[in-house]
C-alpha cells in the first residue's frame, strides 16, 4: 500500500500522466504549436525552476497552507477548470425570448453540449472567463483581446448537425451591432428600416424617387453618424437557439406557413405555434383558462371588443374551438405574394414573407453554383463576410477579388434555422443561412425553468426540470 501511495506522490509519476492528457488534448485540438507548453508541465512536475504558483512561497513545502492560499489554490483551479469545459464540452444557456415556445419558454436554463457537432477551436481565445463579449456593469468595454486571432477550425464530435435539432448558434448578423440596441435589433435591420422610412418620406412629399441603393446608402450613414457601432469576431457574436429546418443540399420552402423540405411536408414539432386571432361572444376570456392552456401574459393580446391575438399550438386551437364563448380562431396568415422588405433576401426580385418562402437551396462545400445579378443578393453576404471575399458589381458584371465570374464554389456549409413560435421568430427567413463556423452546439437538456408570471416556489416549473430536449 505505501509503494502504491510513493508511486502516486513520484514527480516522474504525476509528470507523465499530467504530459499525456495534455498530448491526448493537443492532438485533439490538431495544433502541434501548442506541444511547447510540455516545457511548461516538465518544469511544474520535474524541473521546478518557475515559481508558477506566484501567490505563495517555494519555501512552504512541509508547512502547511494558510486558509487564504488553499482558497486561491481552489479557485484558480476552478476558473481554469470550469473554463476548459465551457469552452470544449458544455456550455449553459438560457431563453430570453419567446422564439421557440413551446418547445422552450422563457426561462428555460439549458445544458448546450459543444461535442455533439464538435467544439470549435476560439477564434478570440484571449478573454475574460465566463463572459461572453461585454465586461459585467458595461455597455460597451469588450471582454475579450483581438491580440490573437485563430482561423475557425471544429475539433472531431459525436455527430453532425440534423434536421430538427435544437442549435445554439452565433448570429449571423451579429458582426456589426448598434451599442444602443444591443441584440434587439440588428445593424442591418436598423439600416433597411431607416431606408424605407426616407423612400416613404420622398413618396409623401411627391419627389421622384431613386434607386433603393440610394436610400440603403443614405441611410447607412445616418445610422454610422448617430448611434455608436462595435464590430464582433464570430465567436463573440449573440448566442441564438432555434431548431434546425435544413441541412446543406436541401430545398427548403414555406407555403401558406407550412414549411416543405425537399418537396415534403416536413413533420412538425409537437409544439409549433402561430398567430391566430380569436373572436369570441364575451368581452374577455377568463384568465385562468389562459393559464391552463399556459399562454403567457406577453402573449395575451387584445385587439378589439372579444377579439384576440394569441400564439397557439394545434392544441390549444382545439381547446379554444371547443370552448362555448369562442365564435372563431382563424391563423393569421400573411398573403402570398405581399413582399416583406425585412425578409431575407431583401431584394425586389423575391416576393417572400414569413408564410411564402422559397424555394431556397441550401449551399453546400464544394458546390458550384451559377451567379447571376437576379441571384446575387441570396448568396453576397456569403461571398463577401462569411467567406471573406472582395465582391463588386461594376457595369452589369459581377467581380471576385478582382476578377470578373459567373460562378462561384462555397467553401463551408450553410443551414437554415427556425424557431417553433413561427410568427414571433427573427430567424434565417429573415436574415438567411447559418454557416457552419457560426454553430456552437447542441440543446441536450433543460436543469431549471423559471416562469416570470408567477412568484416565490410557483415561479419553478416543476415539470420541466431535467427535461431532455427533443
Amino acid at each position: 500500500m505505501n509503494k502504491i501511495k510513493d508511486i502516486l506522490k513520484n514527480k516522474y509519476f504525476k509528470f507523465s500522466i499530467a504530459a499525456l492528457v495534455y498530448l491526448l488534448w493537443v492532438i485533439w485540438v490538431g495544433n502541434y504549436w501548442l506541444l511547447i507548453g510540455i516545457a511548461i508541465i516538465v518544469d511544474v512536475y520535474v524541473t521546478k525552476k518557475v515559481n508558477w504558483a506566484f501567490w505563495k512561497k517555494r519555501d512552504m513545502k512541509g508547512k502547511k497552507k494558510s486558509a487564504l492560499i488553499e482558497w486561491v489554490d481552489a479557485l484558480i483551479f476552478a476558473v481554469i477548470a470550469a473554463t476548459l469545459i465551457r469552452m470544449f464540452f458544455i456550455e449553459a444557456f438560457t431563453i430570453p425570448t419567446s422564439s421557440m415556445e413551446k418547445s422552450l419558454l422563457v426561462g428555460d436554463y439549458l445544458f448546450v453540449s459543444k461535442v455533439s457537432f464538435g467544439p470549435r477551436v476560439p477564434n478570440t481565445p484571449l478573454s475574460f472567463p465566463f463572459v461572453h463579449h461585454t465586461m459585467p456593469g458595461t455597455r460597451n468595454v469588450k471582454s475579450y483581446l483581438n491580440w490573437i486571432e485563430w482561423p475557425y477550425k471544429r475539433l472531431k464530435g459525436f455527430g453532425e448537425v440534423k434536421r430538427n435539432d435544437c442549435v445554439v448558434f452565433n448570429y449571423p448578423e451579429g458582426d456589426t451591432v448598434i451599442v444602443q440596441f444591443q441584440s434587439e435589433r440588428s445593424y442591418y435591420s436598423v439600416i433597411s428600416e431607416y431606408a424605407h422610412e426616407f423612400r416613404n418620406m420622398d413618396l409623401s412629399n411627391g419627389k421622384k424617387l431613386s434607386q433603393y441603393t440610394k436610400y440603403y446608402n443614405r441611410a447607412r450613414e445616418y445610422v454610422l453618424n448617430n448611434y455608436d457601432i462595435t464590430v464582433r469576431p464570430v465567436d463573440k457574436r449573440e448566442n441564438y437557439i432555434k431548431r434546425c429546418v435544413a441541412i446543406p443540399g436541401d430545398t427548403l420552402l414555406v407555403e401558406n406557413g407550412n414549411l416543405f423540405i425537399n418537396g415534403e411536408p416536413q413533420e412538425k414539432a409537437e409544439h409549433n405555434q402561430y398567430n391566430y386571432i380569436v373572436t369570441t361572444s364575451r368581452s374577455r376570456i377568463n384568465p385562468k383558462t389562459l393559464d391552463r392552456l399556459n399562454i403567457a401574459h406577453a402573449d395575451r393580446n387584445v385587439i378589439g371588443q372579444g377579439k384576440y391575438l394569441f400564439p397557439l399550438t394545434d392544441y390549444n386551437v382545439d381547446a379554444m374551438q371547443k370552448m362555448r364563448s369562442v365564435q372563431s380562431v382563424s391563423k393569421l396568415i400573411t398573403p402570398k405574394n405581399k413582399p416583406n422588405f425585412r425578409i431575407f433576401p431583401h431584394n425586389k426580385n423575391y416576393n417572400w414573407n414569413e408564410d411564402f418562402f422559397g424555394p431556397i437551396v441550401m449551399p453546400q462545400m464544394n458546390q458550384t453554383i451559377e451567379l447571376t445579378l437576379e441571384n446575387i443578393s441570396v448568396y453576397e453576404r456569403i461571398i463577401d463576410l462569411y467567406e471573406d471575399n472582395e465582391l463588386e458589381i461594376k457595369d452589369s458584371s459581377i467581380f471576385i477579388n478582382g476578377e470578373k465570374v459567373t460562378s462561384y464554389t462555397f467553401k463551408m456549409d450553410y443551414y437554415f434555422l427556425m424557431g417553433d413560435n413561427r410568427h414571433n421568430s427573427a430567424d434565417s427567413r429573415y436574415w438567411g443561412f447559418v454557416p457552419e463556423d457560426h454553430i456552437v452546439g447542441k440543446a441536450v437538456f433543460i436543469w431549471l425553468s423559471l416562469d416570470k408570471d408567477k412568484r416565490f416556489l410557483n415561479k419553478i416549473r416543476w415539470n420541466r426540470l431535467f427535461r431532455v430536449i427533443g
